[in-house]
């Protein structure tokens, strides 16, 4: 039954009843619409064959996602989800100098026939995101967002909505970040096309907390991928 090696590296917590994934980005929660061989649920059911998904992540998303070993372990968490007992952790970076202090955004969000967030005060679902500033940079700033409710894309267009879209977020108003943006004297060579710093939203799972079933606490953390500790690498060397 353990015979997804790719699966079983992604593992960073598991118990009778759950496991937590740190799941890599540009890898779906679920099988798309056009079939794919490599979502987090389908890799997992080879792992563990009862395995289902309790909550997901967008596609580019990276970080902790948890599944369920079992039915009543997803009802559990199910439940707590629905009673938002569950705190999750993001970490996202943003253009500019934002200085949160548990800051509360509260803006009612929509979604349009083609997946689109939006602000909308007349038919808007009531949303809520807590804001903490982890460090400021220069000209960017990397943020906390504890998403209090789960709308989708939530934490993208409340983040934007503060004038701080997050960086790679083309479609809430980001824009890729470059190496020669943030370092003196950059050159690149003849003939080559500059690269940015990270091909996707800036945004990781970073935490998750829950109770499991017997009332111990579950408290995971997800190391940050490769582009994302990049990233931060260069605002640490060059947006200082």
């Amino acid at each position: 039954m353990k015979n997804s090696p790719d699966f079983a590296s992604w593992i960073i917590f598991e118990s009778e009843d759950f496991i937590v994934v740190n799941k890599p980005p540009d890898v779906s929660s679920l099988d798309e619409r056009l079939g794919t061989n490599t979502s987090v649920l389908r890799l997992g059911k080879v792992y563990h064959a009862d395995l289902q998904l309790c909550h997901r992540l967008d596609k580019e998303t990276s970080g902790v996602l948890v599944a369920a070993k079992h039915p009543a372990a997803y009802r559990h968490l199910a439940m707590a989800f629905e009673h938002r007992e569950v705190i999750k952790r993001y970490h996202a970076v943003a253009k500019g100098i934002h200085a949160f202090h548990e800051t509360m955004i509260e803006l009612p969000l929509t979604t349009t026939a083609k997946g689109i967030a939006q602000i909308d005060f007349r038919e808007g679902k009531p949303s809520a995101t807590l804001a903490t500033t982890i460090k400021a940079y220069k000209r960017h700033t990397l943020v906390e967002c504890e998403p209090v409710t789960g709308r989708l894309h939530q934490i993208r267009i409340h983040m934007a909505a503060q004038k701080a879209p997050l960086v790679a977020d083309t479609q809430y108003g980001g824009e890729y970040l470059y190496l020669s943006e943030l370092k003196r004297r950059f050159n690149i060579k003849k003939f080559e096309e500059e690269q940015p710093l990270i091909k996707r939203v800036a945004l990781h799972a970073f935490g998750i907390q829950f109770l499991g079933l017997k009332g111990e606490l579950v408290n995971v953390e997800a190391p940050y991928p490769k582009d994302v500790k990049a990233l931060l690498k260069q605002l640490d060397n060059y947006d200082v």
